[in-house]
């Protein structure tokens, strides 16, 4: 299958097939991504595919309620934990997350609708032949990041905005020589 070419090995190429692109409007699922990304900062996105289970398990399921009551123990509890990136920031980031994810959701009824107003609530739909076209951002991208900063979130660059964005099919970034690309058109 002639796949987007970062998709090489596993488990990018298990991600790329099932989860890359693929609208996603689960509350949960879309705060896991938003930790994810900002933790991917600096790193690759192999490296915290890698990881994904063990943050699902020191985060608590990526429950917000849960992770926004954390305090100095769960810290230092996770700047132990190898299973994932042990960093400070980012994981005083992850609870401040918490805290205004809640927020959002409670002011716009859910995290989905806030997060999709931002591409206008479908996916865009990208029509790239080569990785080289693929932009780190977009004014799409700008507008959330600086919502996001501005309602108190951190680790929320326009860069990785645009890879949450991406995760979570807002944009369909597949190239069109992927079957990849053709199929999320379908599901639309």
């Amino acid at each position: 299958m002639p796949r987007c070419p970062w998709a090489i090995t596993e488990p990018s190429l298990t991600y790329h097939d099932q989860e890359w692109g693929v609208p996603v409007h689960d509350d949960r699922k879309l705060f896991e991504f938003l930790i994810l990304e900002g933790a991917q900062a600096g790193l690759s996105w192999t490296t915290i595919l890698k990881k994904r289970e063990n943050y699902r398990k020191a985060f608590d399921g990526f429950r917000a309620e849960k992770i926004a009551r954390y305090g100095a123990r769960d810290v230092k509890r996770l700047l132990g934990d190898a299973g994932i990136v042990r960093n400070r920031l980012k994981i005083a980031a992850t609870i401040q997350n918490a805290k205004a994810f809640l927020a959002v959701r409670k002011e716009f009824d859910s995290f989905d609708a806030y997060l999709w107003r931002f591409v206008g609530g479908k996916p865009k739909q990208n029509r790239w032949r080569r990785m080289a076209q693929l932009p780190a951002r977009t004014t799409e991208s700008d507008a959330m990041s600086r919502d996001l900063v501005k309602r108190g979130f951190k680790f929320v660059g326009s860069t990785i905005c645009y890879a949450l964005m991406q995760a979570t099919g807002m944009v369909n970034d597949h190239l069109v020589s992927c079957p990849r690309h053709r199929e999320l058109l379908a599901d639309e």
